[in-house]
């Protein structure tokens, strides 16, 4: 079950359709660890977030091509919240539909990776976090 969550939230950060939620709040139901359940949906989807950095880093140059795995719409959108917010933008990285598009804005402006890392792991854990404080309420 562990390296179901880790996997999926890995996913669920990527450009691949993926949701981390039901994995993790299943885990939590079969009285798996939580703090392992938070510590391996932080660290993977922030790792899959890393994937995104990567691609905007060194793809950007192919935005144009019908494969490239963002719409023009959506980076107009993480571009947008990072004129208006600047690195900061970053911690909307745990947001659906804006999340990804910011976290490879990221790596297109070239913004530091050890910022990036930090900001993005910041809003990672702390979604989770919340999620798993949630469902320990019911």
């Amino acid at each position: 079950m562990y390296l179901s969550i880790f996997l999926t939230a890995f996913l669920a950060a990527t450009i691949l359709p993926a949701q981390s939620e039901f994995v993790v709040v299943a885990a939590q139901r079969m009285e798996y660890d939580v703090w392992i359940i938070w510590w391996l949906a932080s660290v993977g989807n922030t790792l899959g977030s890393v994937v995104n950095y990567i691609l905007g880093r060194f793809l950007v140059q192919y935005q144009d091509r019908r494969w490239f795995p963002f719409k023009p719409a959506s980076l107009a959108r993480g571009h947008q919240w990072f004129e208006r917010f600047g690195k900061w933008s970053l911690l909307m990285a745990w947001a659906p539909f804006i999340g990804d598009p910011l976290t490879f804005i990221a790596g297109m402006l070239r913004l530091s990776f050890w910022q990036f890392l930090t900001l993005v792991f910041i809003s990672k854990s702390g979604r989770y976090a919340i999620l798993l404080g949630i469902t320990q309420m019911f």
